[in-house]
This record gives C-alpha cells, sequence and structure tokens, in this order.
C-alpha cells in the first residue's frame, strides 16, 4: 500500500539522483572542453615538440590528461548513478547506455595515453630528430577522439539516452528530439570524417554537433534545476517491489 511517507522518500530519493546526473553530465564539459582546445594545443599544434623543440608542454598536456581522467569518471557516472531508474523503464536500454559509455571512456584514455607517451618520449630523449613519432601520436589521439567522444557519445548520448528519455518522460520531450536528432548527426558525421568526405573539425562536423552539445548540456542543466519529471517507473522508487504506476 502506497502512503505518503513512501512517496515523498520516493521523491527524494530521485531527486537526488538526478541532481548528481545532472552535476556529473555537466563536469563532463567543464574538464573535457579546455583539455581539448587550450591544454592539448601545444602538443596538437605542433608535434615536432617531441623531439625537445620549442616550449615545454609538460604542465600543459599533464593538466589535461588529468582533466580528461576526471571526464572519464563522469561519463560513466552519469550512466551507473541513473541506471537504478533508466532500468525501471528498460533494462537493456540501461545497460547498453552503461556499456556505451564504458566504450567511450576507453577510447579517451586511449587517447590520454597517446599524450603522456608523447611528453615521456620528449622527457626522456628517446624520440631524436623524428617529428613524425610525434605526428603519430597527435594523429592517434585525434583518432581515439573522433571514435569516442565523436562517434560513441552520438549513440550514447544522443541516440540511446535521448530515446530513453523520449520514451519514460523523464525529462520534456521536446529537449530530447535534440538528442533524437542531434545523435545520428554526429554518428553520420564522424564516418564522413573516417571516409575522408568531410574534414575533421571542419564547418560541417561542427555544425553536425550543436543539437548533441545543446542536448547534453540542457539535459544536465534541468536535472540540477528540475529533477526527473514525475514518470510511472519513479512509482515505489524506494519500496519493495516496482510500481509502474501511482494508480495501480
Amino acid at each position: 500500500m502506497d502512503t505518503g511517507t513512501d512517496r515523498y522518500s520516493s521523491t527524494v530519493n530521485a531527486r537526488k539522483i538526478a541532481a548528481l546526473t545532472g552535476w556529473l553530465m555537466v563536469v563532463t564539459f567543464v574538464a573535457s572542453i579546455p583539455a581539448y582546445f587550450i591544454l592539448y594545443a601545444p602538443v596538437r599544434d605542433h608535434p615536432d615538440r617531441i623531439t625537445g623543440a620549442g616550449a615545454d608542454p609538460t604542465s600543459s598536456v599533464a593538466l589535461g590528461a588529468t582533466l580528461e581522467l576526471i571526464v572519464i569518471i563522469a561519463n560513466i557516472g552519469t550512466a551507473v548513478v541513473p541506471y537504478g531508474i533508466y532500468r525501471r523503464y528498460s533494462e537493456s536500454l540501461a545497460l547498453g547506455y552503461v556499456a556505451a559509455r564504458l566504450v567511450e571512456a576507453t577510447f579517451i584514455a586511449i587517447g590520454i595515453v597517446s599524450m603522456l607517451t608523447f611528453l615521456l618520449m620528449r622527457q626522456e630523449g628517446t624520440a631524436g630528430t623524428d617529428a613524425a613519432l610525434g605526428q603519430a601520436f597527435v594523429a592517434i589521439y585525434d583518432r581515439a577522439f573522433l571514435i569516442g567522444p565523436g562517434f560513441c557519445a552520438g549513440v550514447a548520448n544522443g541516440i540511446i539516452l535521448g530515446y530513453l528519455m523520449y520514451r519514460s518522460g523523464l525529462v520534456p520531450r521536446g529537449m530530447t528530439m535534440l538528442g533524437l536528432i542531434g545523435g545520428p548527426l554526429i554518428v553520420v558525421s564522424g564516418i564522413l570524417v573516417m571516409f575522408d568526405v568531410i574534414e575533421r573539425g571542419g564547418t560541417v562536423q561542427g555544425v553536425a554537433t550543436i543539437p548533441e552539445f545543446f542536448w547534453e548540456l540542457s539535459f544536465g542543466i534541468y536535472l540540477i534545476v528540475k529533477g526527473f519529471k514525475p514518470a510511472p517507473i519513479l512509482a515505489g522508487l524506494d519500496g519493495g517491489s516496482v510500481a509502474r504506476s501511482e494508480s495501480s
């Protein structure tokens, strides 16, 4: 039998999960953007520095790697923390979201390793005068980023999370359309880059990322400010059984 206390406890628990999920989503933005565009720039723009030429990029790249480690933790957290709620609508979708985020995190880790290996070879002087080694490590980072945040994120946050939120009604459905449109756009643009049809980081790919960018950002902010919308799958969240509707 549902009581007022049970409903209050269920609402509070769901609110905490939503807020934590939202903050984790925002952290992925706060940590990943400066790492990619600012802190890794000295190496990405000047791969010849692996030979010891130019300014030492150690501090910048090391800080970027640290931020991306935080991104990995936050990425996984955005799927694991709300898993108990998401699985109430579809266990397969909830599990698929966790798996997709793990794959994305794996490619982020590959990029981190390539950058740190770049630094190690510069510090140890093992690269000699071969600037091509620096270009190789930068290329590995770029390809890992293309497959991870540039492709898997579209599948995970755009397609899977967007569909899950649209069907469950946990956030406004109009908002989820950004993900349902943006996810496929990121996937397609990533494939086009692989086939060298469009330029990586060019105008076409940049425009394709806009809906997904605003979907992920708005999703995180909405959960922090509003929490999950009242939905049947939240009923009895702290109870012994999962209720599909409050009237059942």
